[in-house]
């Protein structure tokens, strides 16, 4: 696939999330606002929060949510973490974007801006 087609799928998975009026869960401030500038407004940030908080908040609010942390090894350590405390909380993740992403060269959601530009 080459970038222009990428970027065009990443666009049409963003502006899918933003339909189905998604949470979407980020790591930090900068993640959501690179979310923002895209359209995507419905974000959760772990905002130095403990998990389990963060696993808490996230299951009071939404059934699924897009789990949307960084693609390094500290966020797949990451990503593991939060993907088993929030199923096990009842919440399902959908995970069709941060896989799409794997395929890219993005490895920070940060920088998804910049990508796309």
């Amino acid at each position: 696939m080459d970038t222009t087609a990428e970027k065009e799928e990443i666009l049409r998975l963003l502006d899918e999330i933003v339909a189905k009026k998604k949470l979407v869960l980020v790591e930090g401030i900068k993640d959501k606002r690179a979310l923002a500038k895209l359209g995507v407004l419905n974000v959760v940030t772990l905002a130095r929060r403990p998990l389990f908080e963060v696993v808490e908040d996230v299951a009071d609010r939404a059934k699924e949510v897009v789990l949307l942390v960084d693609l390094d090894e500290e966020g797949r350590k990451l990503y593991h973490t939060l993907s088993t405390d929030l199923q096990e909380h009842g919440v399902k993740i959908d995970n069709t974007l941060r896989k799409f992403l794997f395929r890219t060269s993005v490895r920070v959601i940060e920088g998804l801006g910049t990508y796309l530009s």
